[in-house]
Formats: structure tokens, sequence, C-alpha cells
């Protein structure tokens, strides 16, 4: 594959995608089910993030709000809801907090990543942000689409309507899914 290279310092093989004049450097990650995949992190990487969230705002339009999963999808998301001049975003958590104690929960199937089954929290101010609105789901990577099913039952479940789902990568077939917005796509290598 072209975007495959060895980085010098590291010896890692690495996928390298340009995003509008930003270098985004993934590192190739074996997992235990014997695949191999491109990992990105936008934890840190101001710029990566900031130019990402920007890219991504201008495909996302007219939702009324959004909402992530943490972890890696809060900073984009963040900066998505400032360039969209919106004052609250909605953060599902991946384990129930003091004051969720009221909020609402989805079981998740396990994600490529994760392996295993989870659940997804919202609290009860969440509930009432996403309620009767038009909802974007926003994260990092889509892939087996496990953790974007748990989003989309939780904002349903909150009585928001699925508007739009935005992502910065899509991982191997999840490209090819016609209803969600990326900026660029990853394999996932079986060599």
């Amino acid at each position: 594959m072209e975007n495959i290279r060895v980085n010098e310092k590291t010896g890692q093989q690495e996928y390298v995608i340009d995003f509008d004049g930003v270098q985004a450097n993934l590192p190739i990650l074996p997992l235990p089910s014997g695949v191999k995949i491109c990992f990105f992190n936008l934890h840190g990487n101001v710029l990566l993030t900031e130019k990402c969230a920007g890219l991504l705002t201008k495909k996302i339009g007219d939702c009324e709000v959004l909402i992530t999963a943490e972890s890696k999808g809060l900073q984009l998301t963040h900066c998505v809801a400032r360039n969209m001049g919106m004052p609250f975003y909605a953060v599902a958590r991946k384990s129930k907090k003091l004051y969720m104690q009221d909020g609402i929960d989805v079981p998740i199937a396990s994600s490529i990543t994760t392996g295993k089954e989870q659940r997804l929290y919202l609290s009860r101010h969440d509930v009432d942000l996403i309620k009767g609105k038009k909802v974007c789901i926003v994260d990092d990577v889509v892939s087996t689409g496990a953790s974007l099913a748990g989003l989309e039952a939780l904002v349903e479940k909150a009585g928001g309507i699925v508007y739009k789902k935005a992502f910065v990568l899509a991982e191997g077939e999840a490209a090819n899914r016609p209803d969600v917005i990326y900026l660029d796509k990853i394999p996932v290598i079986t060599d």
C-alpha cells in the first residue's frame, strides 16, 4: 500500500494520511484477532484535532446538537461544537458516574478495539439536551459500527433524531456505508 511506510526513528510501520496539509502518522498495531489496525489518536494533538474539526464542521451542516462517546471523540466534538456556535454537546460515558443516577443506558456489542460488550450511559442533562432534536453523532473512527449502533440507540432512547453520523476516518468496510460522513478511509490489514 502506498500510504504505508516505516518510521525511521522507531522502526514502526505507519499509515500516513494528509488532512489538507496536516499529516497524521498512524502506527499499524496488531489486535488479538490477528488483524492489524491503523491506530488513530487525537488525544493531545491540538493541530490535528483542530484541522479535522474544521473539515468535519463543513460537512455536518444543520444539526441541532452533537453527541460523542468518551474518550477519543471528546476534544474533536468540543471543537466542532465551538465551530458551530453550540454551547453544549452530549457525552456518552462508558461507566455510570455518580451524577448519572437518573440517566439512561444501552448495551453495545464489542468493538474492533475493545473485544468485549460494553454499555453507554447518558446523564439526564444530556437526555434533555437531545430530546426532540436533530442529532449528529461525532467520533474519531467508525469501523465495525458497534459503537455507532450504541450511540444511535442512546439518541433514540433519549427521544432525539439521529440526523447525521460524522467521523474523521472510516475503517475497512465502514467506508462503504452510505449513512456516514467521513474525511478519509483507512484499511484493516489482514496480511
